[in-house]
């Protein structure tokens, strides 16, 4: 069967009653979570993965993640407009005009060029979805293990290099996810690691836990830390100016292009190895500023400045399920989150799922189609509701979160333990968000970490011990010079600032001797 008759198939599916209530309830929790200060996509989606062991229909439960992920993108572009709060720092370049058009009575608009850009982008980047996911699996077909391994560790180090501020604080932040995933018994040899005598950590730590206590514990203790420093109202709607009232003419005519252009920049980052939206939506944002013929409006609400980014927040996403449903490589916070659900299911994203499981794939994939055009036809009517939702005591707001989370976890693991253990990385987690440490590369080393690990031991078992296999094969070895060039990439910028500064040097030093 073809692509579009796969498609197609998919579409059988989730138009299903019950598959379509999955969705508008994905899209709408998405939302109503998504709109708190403060909370992102991946924070979303790790406070309601305990859900997940109740329900036994896989397929229902990707739909609805894939509506709360929608939902939650569409509620961290309203706080950032209406509260200058962004949920997570893809949304830090929608914040920076969005609320500044909010502030000149503007918000309807921000909104809902946010709005139609993420239907946009979300729509046009499933198409291309649609079109490279069985190219791509197939040929996944083709790696070994010792590929499996140099991808992952790209995809650990391009994160970590790329995304975070500093490379010494993501280096050490992976190294934690590395410790977490390594804890428990050894699946080859069946000796303990890392559980310090202890019983409960035989089993190791549960990846769920793990995000649960990150995201949903950690996140909520800093931002409830910071209360007295977020805004305390939020910016009101304006009346709207008669019909349906968002957008002008002259908005439309604006926001059209940073739309298309902001998809195209998107996509393509959302797919490779560094994964994430942080990067195309400043680029997005820089470019609109750079070529706008509205550049004074800049910094004061302009509206191409809340469209590109937006735009380019949403194709992302659907570029990062590239690498994610074809070689189960997660390349950002969220598509780690979502590894974790397929784990749940006992389902392992690779080439092969879309031979063991074309139902859930396709389904999957048709699920992003529907949720954008819920997202659209709920989420506009519903705006002054979301607004609302937005005036709920923060107090209340951030102890209900902690008290769902650890219901959550305990719900899931019927164990007193685990909800310790939660607590504690999540204490760990705050510490960290204060010392500006990353949480991403902690939660891709805790789930990419042992599959790594059984990747390059597998590697030796078949090469004999021989380490030069890593080198020899062709497709390895340029994976692997990719992870040394991710590395060196932060440091480009001084390399280039240095080598300039020298060739001045030399050039003032010449000019001298000639005087001379």
């Amino acid at each position: 069967m073809n692509v579009f008759g796969d498609l197609l198939s998919g579409f059988g599916t989730v138009l299903e009653p019950q598959y379509l209530l999955y969705a508008a309830i994905g899209v709408t929790l998405g939302t109503f979570v998504g709109v708190l200060p403060g909370i992102g996509p991946a924070l979303t989606i790790a406070l309601l993965l305990p859900v997940t062991f109740n329900l036994d229909d896989p397929i229902g439960t990707f739909i609805m993640f894939a509506g709360i992920y929608y939902g939650a993108m569409y509620g961290g572009s309203t706080t950032s407009i209406l509260l200058n709060t962004p949920g997570e720092s893809a949304s830090v370049a929608t914040a920076i005009e969005g609320y500044q058009m909010a502030r000149r009575g503007r918000a309807r608009a921000a909104l809902a060029t946010a709005a139609i850009g993420s239907f946009v982008a979300g729509t046009i980047s499933t198409l291309l979805l649609t079109l490279f996911a069985r190219p791509v699996a197939a040929l996944a077909v083709e790696f070994r293990a010792a590929d499996y391994f140099a991808l992952a560790l790209l995809a650990m180090v391009a994160v970590t290099a790329l995304v975070g501020r500093s490379l010494v604080r993501g280096l050490i932040s992976l190294s934690l996810g590395l410790f977490l995933g390594l804890v428990g018994l050894d699946g080859l040899t069946g000796q303990a690691r890392f559980s310090f005598g202890t019983l409960e950590l035989l089993d190791g730590i549960d990846v769920v836990v793990i995000i649960v206590g990150l995201f949903a514990i950690g996140e909520t203790l800093y931002v409830a830390s910071r209360l007295r420093q977020l805004p305390e109202h939020v910016t009101p709607l304006e009346p709207a100016r008669g019909g349906f009232g968002w957008l002008s003419r002259q908005d439309w005519a604006r926001s059209w292009r940073p739309w298309l252009r902001g998809t195209a920049v998107g996509f393509p980052f959302g797919a490779l190895p560094s994964g994430g939206a942080d990067i195309p939506t400043f680029l997005s944002y820089t470019y609109e500023r750079h070529r706008s013929k509205n550049k004074a409006e800049f910094g004061k609400g302009a509206i191409e400045g809340v469209a590109g980014p937006e735009a380019a927040n949403n194709a992302a996403f659907s570029g990062v399920l590239v690498p994610l449903l074809t070689l189960g490589i997660p390349t950002s916070a969220t598509a780690a989150v979502m590894l974790a659900a397929f784990q749940i299911f006992n389902l392992q994203p690779g080439p092969q799922l879309f031979d063991k499981s074309p139902e859930l794939v396709w389904a999957l994939i048709a699920s992003l189609y529907v949720g954008n055009v819920l997202l659209l036809a709920l989420n506009l009517p519903l705006i002054r509701l979301w607004v609302k939702v937005l005036q709920i005591p923060r107090p209340v707001l951030y102890a209900g979160i902690l008290v769902f989370a650890t219901l959550g976890v305990y719900a899931a693991s019927a164990d007193v333990n685990q909800v310790l253990i939660a607590y504690g990385i999540g204490v760990l987690g705050f510490f960290m968000r204060h010392y500006d440490f990353p949480i991403a590369p902690v939660i891709l080393g805790a789930i990419l970490g042992p599959m790594m690990e059984l990747q390059f031991r597998r590697t030796l078992v078949l090469s004999n011990g021989d380490l030069s296999v890593f080198v020899t094969r062709p497709l390895t070895a340029v994976l692997l010079s990719l992870v040394v060039l991710a590395v060196l990439v932060p440091y480009l910028p001084r390399i280039v600032a240095r080598l300039r500064g020298r060739s001045a040097a030399s050039a003032q030093r010449l000019a001298f001797g000639e005087d001379d």
